[in-house]
């Protein structure tokens, strides 16, 4: 495996524990649960969203014969760099709506 991409894939992995840890670790008021509970489940939702395009285009492609389809599906790497980037910006988006 390249060296970029394993040093990608920690920081990836360190960034995600860091945003976990730091969203538990801190006592607030329910306007910051609030915010935090509608960026997740617009991530959530956009997760769910390309997950059935994906699951839908496979079938489509099996269905039509393609056989230069090799079946290999989501790479886990830029799937989570998708859904971590639009977790950001809706919770930023949602912060700045909300006032946080």
């Amino acid at each position: 495996m390249d060296w970029v991409k394993i040093v990608y894939s920690i920081i990836l992995l360190i960034c995600g524990i860091s945003i976990f840890i730091a969203t538990f670790t801190q006592k607030g008021d329910e306007r910051k649960n609030f915010i935090h509970k509608k960026a997740q489940s617009y991530a959530f939702m956009v997760v769910f969203g390309m997950l059935i395009l994906y699951v839908a285009q496979s079938i489509y492609q099996t269905f039509q014969g393609n056989t230069s389809y090799n079946g290999n599906g989501i790479s886990p790497i830029s799937f989570m760099t998708i859904i971590s980037i639009i977790y950001l910006v809706t919770l930023l988006m949602y912060r700045k709506k909300y006032g946080d």
